[in-house]
C-alpha cells in the first residue's frame, strides 16, 4: 500500500475561501482503482488525524488543503487502517516540508476614553504590539479607539487602561482572527516547546 508523495506549500487565505470549512479540505483526484474508492474516507480521516498536532509546537493545525492524486493497494496489507496511517504520515511529512506558521488569536478591541488621554492609549497599544484600525472623536469630547491586538497581550490590560486614564476608560473585544505571530515569537515558542519536550523525556 502506497501514497503518492505530497507537495507542500502553506495554505493561503485565498484558497481557502472554497473550502468546506474554512479550515481543512480534501480533495480527491484519483482515477482508476490504484487506491480502491472504499479508502478514500481512511485517507481523508488520516489527513485530520494529522491536524491534532502540527510540526512546530504540536498544535492544532488550520488552513490546511489536502490533494489526494494517487497511491498503490496491497491484496493482503491494505485496510481502512493502514490507508488512515499512511495518510496521516504522509500529511505530517509535508506540513514539515511547508514552512509553517504558529498562529495566535487576534482581537478587536475597543477603546473609549475623554480624549485627554487618547495619546497613552495609543502608547500603551502600541507598545502591546497592537495596530491601531481607527481613531474618532465625538462632540462630548470622548475618544473611540479601535485596534487589533493579540490576545496574549490583554493580561492586565483592564488595570493598565483604569491606572493611565484615572479609572474613566473602559474596552470591550470579540474575537476577530488568528494569524501568525512575529518571526521572533515563532522561535521563542519552538525553543521552550522544545525544552519541555526534553525535560519530559528526561525525567520519563
Amino acid at each position: 500500500m502506497r501514497l503518492a508523495s505530497l507537495r507542500s506549500a502553506p495554505a493561503q487565505d485565498e484558497d481557502l475561501e472554497e473550502c468546506s470549512d474554512g479550515l481543512f479540505d480534501f480533495i480527491n483526484n484519483c482515477t482508476g482503482t490504484n487506491i480502491p474508492p472504499e479508502y478514500y474516507p481512511s485517507c481523508r480521516n488520516g489527513a485530520k488525524d494529522a491536524m491534532e498536532k502540527g510540526a512546530l509546537i504540536e498544535g492544532e493545525v488550520q488552513r490546511l488543503r489536502v490533494v489526494l492524486q494517487d497511491g498503490a493497494a496491497h491484496s493482503v496489507d491494505s485496510s481502512d487502517m493502514a490507508f488512515k496511517i499512511a495518510m496521516a504520515s504522509a500529511v505530517r511529512e509535508a506540513m514539515r516540508k511547508a514552512q509553517p506558521k504558529i498562529l495566535e488569536p487576534i482581537m478587536k478591541l475597543e477603546v473609549e476614553s475623554p480624549e485627554e488621554f487618547q495619546g497613552a492609549i495609543v502608547g500603551g497599544l502600541n507598545r502591546r504590539g497592537g495596530v491601531i484600525q481607527a481613531s474618532d472623536v465625538d462632540s462630548d469630547g470622548g475618544v473611540v479607539i479601535v485596534a487589533d491586538m493579540p490576545l496574549a497581550a490583554m493580561f492586565g490590560y483592564s488595570t493598565d487602561l483604569r491606572s493611565i486614564t484615572q479609572g474613566k476608560g473602559e474596552f470591550t473585544m470579540e474575537y476577530k482572527s488568528h494569524e501568525a505571530v512575529r518571526p521572533d515569537v515563532q522561535e521563542e515558542l519552538i525553543k521552550n516547546h522544545q525544552e519541555e519536550r526534553h525535560a519530559k523525556n528526561k525525567a520519563a
